[in-house]
């Protein structure tokens, strides 16, 4: 990507597009709260397993669309100082299982350290260079592939939500992180009482898979966003605002529908530059932009999902990421 504007320039540009429109917040926010409702009611309903199933995917989509506008919330960048927002987003980061507290250190971290190399397991997935990974140990090694393995983000319900965000950290400071044992606690009583006054049925179809399926979704695309082909890994020295958010953010390809499912989160190296823009008006800002209308580009196909999962080391010389067994040749 060729940045012709100055850095100062182009943030400064991004900048009228930050300005939010309260009644399209609202609009937004509350249209998607009504259309989960009546997925997950119509779930409930449904007289066969399939149409439960499909329920549970559509039900996971649009709750991946209220997490993204949850997540502009926590950004500043929709309805600040609305008491009544905050009496909304506060339970939905914790039913979510990113409590706000940590959920807002964690990702403003990621925000300021995006794809720096030493700086990248906090708030993100962790990114070794070749060197890093020669010296590391046994143990280190087998932390990074567990990390980085499609596995751990496809189950990322459990690993990345459940154990990283909510048990590590209550367990890490309980007073601190009480919204991490908020999350826990209520989980654990949906599943009791879906199980004992509902059946198993309903908890599976109406409040596990939903959360299951979205954790997946959203754990992917964030993978993806900063792993792709093309990605550029920086040293804390040479870091840059302007160049983690063009050169180490992509921007995901998606249609209409998956655009509003997404809350337009694909949009991301747009987002990095400027998190205070609203999501609705991403697309506007790319519009009319120049320097942003050639972003890295990735999309669902099969073999860009494929190539994401294969890359996993940062190679300084080529400057690329590679795959582990390009490594083992270079080291061979």
């Amino acid at each position: 990507m060729t940045i012709s504007t100055p850095p100062v320039d182009l943030i400064r540009a991004t900048r009228a597009y930050a300005e939010e429109s309260r009644s399209r917040s609202w609009w937004e926010l509350v249209s998607t709260m009504f259309s989960l409702a009546a997925l997950l009611v119509g779930t409930g309903f449904a007289p066969w397993w399939p149409l439960q199933l499909l329920g549970s995917i559509l039900s996971a989509l649009v709750f991946t669309r209220w997490f993204v506008i949850y997540h502009d919330y926590m950004h500043g960048s929709i309805l600040r100082k609305s008491r009544l927002a905050h009496a909304i987003f506060t339970p939905f980061g914790i039913l979510a299982m990113t409590p706000p507290r940590i959920w807002r250190r964690s990702h403003n971290y990621h925000h300021a350290h995006n794809v720096q190399i030493k700086n990248s397991g906090v708030g993100s997935y962790p990114v070794y260079t070749v060197e890093m990974w020669r010296k590391a140990s046994a143990v280190r090694r087998f932390r990074y592939r567990v990390s980085r393995h499609p596995l751990t983000i496809s189950l990322g319900y459990i690993t990345v939500f459940l154990f990283d965000f909510c048990i590590s950290s209550f367990i890490e400071n309980p007073k601190k992180n009480w919204d991490a044992g908020a999350a826990l606690l209520l989980h654990g009583t949906m599943i009791a009482l879906f199980s004992i006054f509902l059946g198993v049925n309903l908890l599976l179809f109406c409040f596990l898979l939903p959360l299951v399926f979205s954790s997946c979704f959203g754990a992917y695309l964030f993978y993806a966003q900063h792993n792709f082909e093309g990605v550029y890994v920086q040293a804390p020295e040479e870091w840059t605002h302007v160049g983690a958010a063009l050169e180490s953010s992509s921007y995901f390809e998606f249609g209409p529908v998956m655009n509003w499912f997404t809350a337009n989160i694909g949009y991301h190296h747009i987002h990095h530059l400027n998190p205070k823009i609203p999501f609705y008006r991403l697309p506007k800002a790319m519009r009319e932009i120049p320097e942003l209308q050639e972003p890295h580009v990735t999309t669902l196909r099969p073999m860009d999902i494929l190539r994401c999962f294969r890359l996993k080391l940062w190679e300084p010389e080529s400057r690329r990421m590679i795959t582990f067994r390009e490594a083992a040749r270079l080291e061979a």
